[in-house]
């Protein structure tokens, strides 16, 4: 027996636009940028920002949580003053707020 006669016949699926597809990735790419790339790459860029425009007298957060006054910057770390004679040596990197303006209210 010819297997083809056992086989249903099936007429070929017609072809749609490749257009609303296209358009539907375009879009789903357009809000993950408006909505996740752009507002994180805004984010970083404030925050190197902030890290380079770091000065002596600061009051600057650690990721820690540690809270501190800058004494010194170097190019890559900051000596940070955190209660009486302590002072701790940090990467900027770990640097991520300056409290100057609310530790004053």
């Amino acid at each position: 027996m010819n297997i083809l006669f056992m086989l249903p016949l099936q007429a070929a699926p017609q072809q749609g636009s490749v257009l609303p597809t296209i358009l539907m990735f375009g879009a789903i790419i357009l809000v993950m940028w408006l909505f996740m790339i752009r507002p994180q790459r805004k984010q970083q860029k404030e925050l190197a920002e902030f890290r380079n425009a770091l000065k002596k007298g600061d009051k600057v957060v650690t990721v820690g949580g540690i809270y501190g006054e800058i004494v010194e910057v170097s190019e890559k770390t900051v000596l940070i003053k955190v209660d009486g004679d302590v002072k701790l040596r940090v990467d900027k990197q770990g640097l991520v707020k300056d409290y100057s303006e609310t530790a004053q209210k």
